[in-house]
């Protein structure tokens, strides 16, 4: 199942299903050019995971982790299907990331591996848009990575059986491919990044864990257009501009 969040005709936020090219609501059907479709989840935080695929570690010559290394994301980030990526003002290289986004289902802590996917709601894209020009520079990576808009989401939350193991995630700018691998090849797995979270904070329901990028990050440009598809979830697209 792939479970939809949007504004009908009238103004309402539904939360509904996406059924082909429709969204159902209660006894409605919406064709998906009707409405607007906004981020399928609200979270309180976005968790994301940085060097997580062995490829975009040798890629920027990093040392592999021996644990999950873990950074924030504010509500503020958060972006949705369709929605405008500003790049900020005066930064020179501004790049895109396609993650695996994994939806938690209910409030938890302290989760065992093996108990993981049972708080897990399903799958999500996101694009872990990055400021190159300040994270290289700060430790934290607010300006670098918590910017508004700087993780868009969506286009769907997939239930975690349309999600194959070895679903492939890749990036399109302008139609062109620039990433492209498969989520099973995550150094550290979704049951051991729910462990290794939960153990430290509180994670409640719409929260997402960004599981982190493959090789092939590049900048972004005034004027693109930016796709993040997973196979089993869909297509995540966003225009780009620089902000005025």
């Amino acid at each position: 199942m792939h479970r939809a969040r949007f504004v009908d005709p009238t103004g309402a936020v539904r939360r509904g299903r996406w059924e082909g090219d429709q969204v159902t609501f209660a006894d409605r059907r919406y064709a998906v050019d009707e409405v607007d479709l906004l981020a399928p989840a609200e979270p309180t935080k976005v968790v994301c995971v940085g060097l997580n695929y062995r490829d975009h570690i040798e890629e920027g010559d990093r040392e592999t982790p021996d644990r999950p290394s873990l950074f924030l994301k504010p509500p503020n980030a958060v972006a949705g299907p369709g929605d405008v990526i500003e790049l900020p003002r005066g930064k020179d290289r501004v790049e895109h990331e396609c993650e695996l986004g994994v939806v938690v289902g209910e409030q938890c802590r302290n989760v065992a591996a093996e108990d993981a996917m049972s708080v897990v709601a399903g799958y999500t894209c996101v694009n872990d848009v990055s400021n190159r020009d300040d994270q290289r520079s700060e430790r934290n990576w607010v300006r670098g990575k918590a910017f508004d808009g700087a993780a868009p989401i969506g286009p769907v939350v997939a239930s975690l059986d349309r999600v194959p193991d070895d679903a492939t995630i890749e990036t399109r700018v302008n139609g062109e491919t620039r990433q492209r691998s498969s989520i099973d090849e995550l150094l550290f797995d979704v049951p051991t990044l729910v462990e290794e979270i939960t153990r430290y904070m509180t994670l409640e329901p719409g929260d997402v864990i960004s599981t982190g990028t493959t090789s092939g990050v590049a900048p972004l440009e005034d004027g693109d257009e930016v796709e993040i598809e997973i196979e089993g979830v869909g297509t995540l697209a966003n225009p780009v501009r620089r902000e005025p």
